[in-house]
């Protein structure tokens, strides 16, 4: 069976993946109790991409969730999407996946099942792929559907990657294409065919393991996975995390055919938009709206942001290309903390 429904048209949210802006995800983190235990070597604080809790020295738990309605109308494709979406987090700080847990909400009156066997169908491929075993979950009647994962892996607590590690003088190395949200906020929107995603979904559904193999390879210890919050939203939580600033060479970005040609058009979701006027970036007078907002896109199943010493920068190429990762992209570097968060068009213009 394949999916005839349009299943975007059943989902209302604003933005790509229902993420909170990244000022509302601060007024709702203060609330959060604080951490007194020395085995939480990664919390909330520094909002990396997923927890991590040490259980020996040589050992160490990572834990995330993620879940999002419906951003392509293929269910199968959805649960893949989703699910390579999770683990990615996983593959963020450094881990390998072990089990994950399912998360649905199905609207039972709206939608038969036989769709959301479809929907787990294509999870199932992709933990397959991860190794990943699928032990359980959880699910809600809900008149919107959702699905995602909590996901548990672990890692060497001395090889983790966190955002706290960026140094200047780091190179920035991006792993996959940017646009993901514009290109299914352009579905959502009748601006683009189904099949005008083929290349996106081939990306959001393939899996960060290999340029997280790749960075443990050569020593890289800070790296984020790209996603809801945009490049610049996710770069940004590296700076703060340490105190760091940085330099973002728009010409140097990998981004999606049709991309920048359709956020001209306006194809833009409530959460790059909400990303977009958050970003604390100083822009050159020659980037574009549209360039803009392709650095500020809120991304689903993105590629990881790599922070690499330059003296390894050749090495992390190489082990990214033995990897075939979808893009292994230098756009920038790490500069002091007085420098801030600059958006160039070549570093020439610096």
């Amino acid at each position: 069976m394949t999916t005839s429904l349009r299943l975007t048209s059943l989902s209302h949210a604003a933005g790509c993946g229902c993420k909170l802006g990244s000022a509302d995800l601060a007024e709702v983190l203060k609330h959060l109790p604080a951490i007194d235990d020395a085995n939480v070597l990664v919390d909330a604080a520094t909002r990396d991409d997923a927890a991590v809790y040490r259980l020996s020295a040589d050992r160490a738990l990572v834990a995330t969730v993620d879940f999002f309605t419906p951003i392509v109308d293929d269910a199968a494709s959805w649960g893949a999407i989703a699910t390579a979406n999770a683990l990615s987090d996983v593959y963020a700080m450094g881990g390998r996946p072990l089990f994950a847990l399912n998360l649905v909400g199905w609207p039972r009156g709206k939608l038969p099942f036989e769709i959301l066997g479809e929907v787990l169908s294509g999870s199932a491929r992709v933990l397959k792929q991860a190794g990943c075993l699928m032990l359980g979950g959880h699910s809600i009647d809900d008149p919107e559907p959702k699905f995602g994962l909590a996901v548990v892996g672990e890692v060497h607590p001395d090889r983790m990657f966190t955002n706290a590690a960026a140094r200047p003088g780091d190179k920035l190395v991006l792993t996959k294409k940017l646009g993901t949200g514009i290109l299914t906020t352009a579905l959502k929107r009748d601006l683009l065919p189904e099949a005008g995603l083929a290349e996106a979904v081939a990306s959001m559904t393939a899996l960060n393991d290999g340029a997280a193999r790749a960075a443990a390879l050569v020593g890289v210890r800070c790296a984020t996975d790209v996603t809801g919050f945009g490049l610049l939203g996710h770069l940004g939580n590296i700076l703060s995390a340490s105190g760091v600033g940085a330099r973002i060479e728009v010409g140097r970005l990998p981004v999606f055919p049709r991309a920048l040609e359709l956020a001209a058009g306006g194809a833009i979701s409530g959460g790059t938009q909400r990303n977009h006027d958050a970003a604390p970036a100083g822009w050159r007078a020659d980037i574009t709206l549209a360039e803009r907002y392709i650095c500020t896109d809120a991304q689903t199943s993105g590629g990881l942001l790599l922070a690499v010493p330059p003296g390894r920068l050749d090495t992390l190429l190489a082990a990214l290309d033995a990897e075939d990762t979808p893009a292994r992209a230098v756009i920038g570097e790490i500069l002091p903390d007085e420098r801030g968060l600059q958006v160039s068009r070549s570093a020439a213009e610096q």
